[in-house]
């Protein structure tokens, strides 16, 4: 199975199922004497872990990461960092129900298909639960770029969506409400959906919003490596998103050129970033924001009708622990991963620098 690693320089190898024995990593090229706060690492798992919160999976899972090497007297030596994170919690029974049934738009038919195998037990390598471990490496890579800001926090669930562009939010108090959402009321109003979302066994998707400020202009390689074209890939390989836009994005193209050129301020900056910090595919030294986008979870707690191993329709309904909408626990693992794009293109950069 190919595809289990990104980035070039610092680059993250994962390995690990949802019901296995432990999930775990290896970070090749991380720079050596860096001291780590493994607090501040073990803080961002606890963000992402099940079980926080009543609109999320019950699943109870401590998420406690054990690192096996590259790490002396707390500080990175250089040498690759290999970490487990032990799963704790499995109720693999949950899903004896599914072993001769494909459910509807997971990746059971497909893994089957391709592999001639596949881990019934939560999903196996295809579950969400992969993301604790680019959690931790972007927990460390946050810990590396100093003086970069990322900040995530949920825009909309379902029809619930934030009207304020995020000049004029307080970004900080997303972390208070357990949505993520920085707008007190419309964080209240999105839990109490969620909630009676998950009551009639359904599930609801939303979208994630991300800011990254302090970005040193000159991050990103022309031409098939750009730095929005890296953090697209990097969103898109979240489980269950389905879109990401950056800048002005989709709504940029009923503008017109004369509205929508970022014009130049005499220190470089620019008086309007419709361009999202990217130019070229290089980083201008503006505020870097997206948006990403999260499809409904696919497991229902209803009947539905699915395939089964021999060809038959048959009717199916999801039993064990599932999120509702998987958008609060998105929000680490969308920041995770914008850093570990950006410490590999800040180590590109630098490497080219001293040629």
């Amino acid at each position: 199975m190919a595809g289990n690693s990104i980035g070039t320089l610092f680059r993250l190898t994962t390995f690990g199922e949802s019901h296995g024995e432990a999930l775990g990593g290896i970070i090749d090229g991380c720079p050596p004497n860096i001291t780590l706060d493994f607090e501040a690492i073990q803080h961002e798992l606890d963000r992402r872990k099940p079980g926080q919160s009543a609109i999320v999976t019950q699943r109870k899972e401590g998420d406690k990461v054990r690192f096996l090497s590259g790490i002396l007297e707390g500080k990175t030596t250089g040498t690759p960092i290999g970490f487990i994170i032990e799963n704790e919690n499995q109720h693999s029974a949950d899903y004896s129900h599914i072993a001769e049934v494909y459910r509807p738009s997971h990746a059971d038919y497909v893994y089957q298909q391709k592999y001639g195998i596949r881990d019934y037990r939560g999903g196996g390598r295809s579950s969400a639960r992969e993301t604790a471990c680019r959690v931790v490496a972007g927990a460390i890579a946050k810990q590396i770029l100093k003086g970069v800001q990322i900040t995530a926090y949920v825009s909309s669930v379902g029809e619930l969506t934030l009207t304020k562009p995020y000049t004029e939010l307080n970004l900080a108090i997303a972390e208070t409400n357990t949505v993520r959402c920085p707008e007190p009321t419309l964080a209240e109003q999105m839990e109490a959906y969620i909630k009676a979302i998950r009551k009639e066994g359904d599930t609801v998707g939303g979208v994630v919003s991300c800011v990254v400020k302090g970005v040193p202009v000159g991050l990103g390689e022309p031409v098939f490596d750009k730095l929005h074209a890296q953090l697209g890939k990097a969103m898109l390989s979240i489980n269950a998103v389905k879109g990401f836009e950056y800048g002005s994005g989709f709504a940029g193209t009923a503008m017109r050129g004369s509205q929508h050129n970022d014009l130049f301020n005499p220190d470089g900056t620019t008086q309007t970033n419709y361009s999202g910090g990217i130019q070229g595919g290089i980083s201008n030294g503006m505020d870097i924001y997206f948006r990403v986008a999260f499809k409904p979870v696919a497991t229902l707690m209803q009947e539905q009708p699915a395939l089964d191993t021999h060809g038959n329709i048959v009717t199916m309904q999801g039993k064990g622990r599932h999120d509702p909408c998987v958008v609060p626990r998105a929000v680490p693992i969308v920041e995770a991963m914008v850093a570990l794009v950006l410490l590999d293109f800040w180590l590109i950069s630098r490497q080219n620098t001293n040629k």
